[in-house]
């Protein structure tokens, strides 16, 4: 009995040991904790973007049609200063993206925790059960993938309609054969190690023998993926947004920010679309750095 004790909680003695791997990957390269505190201070200025923007750049009441299309710098005409400048409607920029910041990482995060959760049950359930089980989910990830994302999401939102929460769904279709695939191909391994089979000779419950004892060495992995995945869902809301059939002028995000002064760009105004765009490149890029330091810390293999 104190052998198999041994084997069976063997994950928990090592999640300090991964946690300080996490942060090692974060923290341990300047590029790397570069990007990570971009990550999180973008994130707390979307948390706090109500409270910390100079303007509530979608209520009508502030909004003054005479200070359109100033450029970064300039004063309104009752002195509020347009720090990025204004768009058409005389909505300050800052405030704009800080909101938009607010709707981009909303709808990304969300997306990636729902298809995170239906993409790691089913890749834990076909490579825990195999069979028939495992032939019919991954056939399903096989012809999910075989579509380009934008497509799906373009489909989906043509049947839905617009809407944050359609938005979400959209993207939860196309990313949660990522994690089931990457799942499904760590779980197949861990399930024929011995701290399984000494879980299975213990009576465990099928649930409990997946969640207490599969899930939790499967995680490196689905933590590495999430974060991909959160980055390509914000880019793809962004292409979405842009296009027209994502959300609505009610709820800006950063691609629409951008669509709003794409046709104004020739004519001078770049700042409607370049300081979104920016933004959106930076925020983008450092969830993929964070992504793959996680990856090269977590993951042995790579590991010099």
């Amino acid at each position: 009995m104190s052998t198999l004790s041994n084997i069976l909680p063997r994950w928990t003695t090592s999640r300090d040991t991964r946690t300080g791997q996490a942060l090692r990957g974060l923290f341990g390269r300047p590029a790397v904790a570069l990007a990570s505190l971009t990550c999180i201070a973008l994130i707390i200025v979307a948390i706090f973007a109500p409270w910390l923007a100079p303007q509530n750049p979608y209520d009508l009441a502030v909004l003054d049609i005479v200070d359109g299309r100033l450029p970064p710098g300039a004063r309104g005409h009752l002195g509020h200063l347009f720090l990025l400048g204004s768009d058409a409607l005389g909505r300050d920029m800052f405030a704009a993206m800080m909101f938009g910041l607010r709707t981009s990482l909303g709808v990304g995060i969300s997306s990636g925790a729902f298809a995170l959760i239906v993409g790691t049950t089913l890749g834990l359930v076909a490579a825990y059960f195999g069979g028939w089980i495992d032939t019919l989910i991954m056939r399903t990830v096989d012809l999910m993938l075989g579509f380009p994302t934008i497509l799906v999401a373009l489909m989906t939102l043509a049947i839905l309609g617009q809407g944050v929460s359609k938005v979400i769904l959209a993207l939860v279709i196309v990313q949660w054969a990522y994690f089931a695939r990457t799942v499904r191909a760590v779980a197949a391994v861990e399930s024929k190690k011995e701290y399984m089979e000494a879980a299975l000779c213990l009576g465990f419950s099928h649930r409990r023998a997946l969640f207490s004892q599969l899930l939790p060495n499967c995680l490196a992995p689905v933590i590495v993926i999430a974060m991909v995945q959160v980055a390509a869902a914000i880019s793809a809301e962004a292409t979405l947004s842009f296009l027209g059939i994502g959300l609505p002028v009610t709820q800006p995000s950063l691609g629409l920010l951008i669509a709003n002064g794409y046709q104004q760009l020739l004519a001078g105004f770049y700042w409607i679309s370049v300081f979104p765009g920016v933004l959106l490149v930076v925020l983008v890029f450092s969830m993929n750095m964070v992504g793959d330091g996680l990856r090269e810390t977590l993951n042995p293999r790579l590991q010099k």
